[in-house]
C-alpha cells in the first residue's frame, strides 16, 4: 500500500526548530512539575481510595464539605469518577498515620462514617483500594528501575547492532519521549499509576522500533550513496520509510484514541499516555534520533561512508558486468 509517491521532503531542515520545540515543552513540563508535582495514584503514594455511587446527583463540593470535619486541611481528595449518569465520586486519602492494615481500614471507615452523618443522601461503596506507604514506595522504585534498565538495554543493543552514534540517537529520542510524556501528564493532571508506567514502557518499545526501521534504512543507504552527504542519506531514508511510518503510527493512534474515548475512566490514563507516546515517538524518530546522528557524525561523505564496505575493484566489476548483460540477453 503506497501513501506517498516518491516523497522528497527535507526533514532535517526543521531539526533545529524541532529541538527548540522539544525543549520548550520539556522545560514547561519541568516548571509545572516543580510547582505542582505529578499526581500519584494510591499505588505509588499509599493511602486509601474509595469509590462511591450516590442515589441522586451530588457535586464534588458537597462531598468535600461532608468530609471537611473528619479530614481538615484538604487531606481528602475528591474527584468525579466515570460517567455522569453513574453519579460516582472517588475519595482519595493519600496521607495515613500508620502503615498497618488496621489503620488503613479505619481511614476507609472514617470516609463512610463522615458521609453517613451528613445530609448528603444515600450512597453505596462500589470500590475500595488500600495501599500502605511501604508498598507504594516499592512499586515506585520498581517502576523507576524498569524504565532505566530498558534504556540501558536499548543503548547496548543498538551499539552492538548498529553503531554507537545510532545508539546515542535512539536513547536520546527515548529519553525525549519520556520527558515529553511526563510533561503532558503534568499539564493535564493525570495520575502516575502502574497502568501509566505500563503505557510508558510500551511507548518506549514502540518508539524504538520505529527508530530502528529508519536506522536500518540509513545503514543500507550508506553503502549505496557513498558520495552523498550524511544529511542527504538520512533525508532519503526517512522519505523511503515515510509510508510505513504513517501506516503503523496511524493505526496504533486510532486504537489508542478508541481506548481513550470508549475505554472508560479506568483506562483514561493509560490511553492518554499511549496517544501522547505514539505522537511524540513518531516525531522523535524522524526529527530527534536522526538529528542526533547527523550532529554526532557530521555531514561529509567520508564520515557518512566510514563504516560502509569498500567498493569493488574495477576488474571485479568489469568481470561481473558481462555475465549480467549476457543473462539479460538470454
Amino acid at each position: 500500500m503506497h501513501i506517498f509517491n516518491h516523497p522528497n521532503y527535507n526533514f532535517l531542515r526543521w531539526r533545529v526548530h524541532a529541538v527548540v520545540l522539544s525543549w520548550v515543552i520539556i522545560l514547561a513540563g519541568v516548571a509545572v512539575i516543580a510547582r505542582y508535582g505529578i499526581p500519584r495514584s494510591t499505588e505509588f503514594a499509599g493511602g486509601t481510595e474509595v469509590i462511591i455511587a450516590f442515589d441522586k446527583p451530588t457535586s464534588e463540593e458537597q462531598v468535600r464539605a461532608a468530609l471537611a470535619k473528619t479530614f481538615p486541611g484538604g487531606d481528602a481528595i475528591v474527584q468525579s469518577y466515570g460517567e455522569k449518569s453513574q453519579r460516582q465520586v472517588m475519595v482519595r486519602v493519600p496521607t495515613v498515620l500508620a502503615e498497618s492494615g488496621t489503620a488503613l481500614s479505619k481511614t476507609k471507615q472514617a470516609v463512610i462514617d463522615a458521609l453517613k452523618t451528613s445530609n448528603i443522601g444515600g450512597f453505596n461503596v462500589v470500590g475500595t483500594e488500600i495501599v500502605s506507604p511501604t508498598v507504594g514506595q516499592e512499586l515506585k522504585t520498581k517502576g523507576f528501575w524498569a524504565t532505566v534498565l530498558s534504556l540501558v538495554g536499548i543503548l547496548l543493543y543498538l551499539a552492538f547492532r548498529f553503531q554507537f552514534s545510532f545508539a546515542v540517537g535512539a536513547v536520546v529520542a527515548t529519553i525525549h519521549d519520556l520527558l515529553v510524556t511526563l510533561a503532558f501528564l503534568a499539564f493535564f493532571r493525570y495520575d502516575l499509576s502502574l497502568t501509566v508506567i505500563a503505557a510508558i514502557l510500551t511507548m518506549t518499545g514502540y518508539s524504538t522500533n520505529d527508530t530502528i526501521v529508519i536506522f536500518d534504512r540509513i545503514r543500507e543507504n550508506l553503502r549505496s550513496m557513498r558520495r552523498d552527504s550524511l544529511d542527504a542519506v538520512v533525508n532519503t531514508s526517512i522519505n523511503q520509510t515515510l509510508g510505513r511510518t504513517v501506516i503503523t503510527s496511524g493505526t496504533a493512534l486510532l486504537t489508542a484514541l478508541a481506548l481513550f474515548f470508549f475505554g472508560g475512566e479506568v483506562l483514561h490514563g493509560f490511553a492518554f499516555t499511549m496517544v501522547v507516546g505514539i505522537i511524540t515517538g513518531t516525531y522523535s524518530s524522524v526529527f530527534v534520533a536522526a538529528a542526533v546522528v547527523t550532529f554526532w557524525r557530521g555531514k561529509g561523505p567520508t564520515r557518512a561512508a566510514v563504516h560502509a564496505p569498500a567498493p569493488a575493484a574495477p576488474e571485479q566489476t568489469a568481470g561481473r558486468s558481462k555475465p549480467q548483460r549476457k543473462a539479460k540477453a538470454s
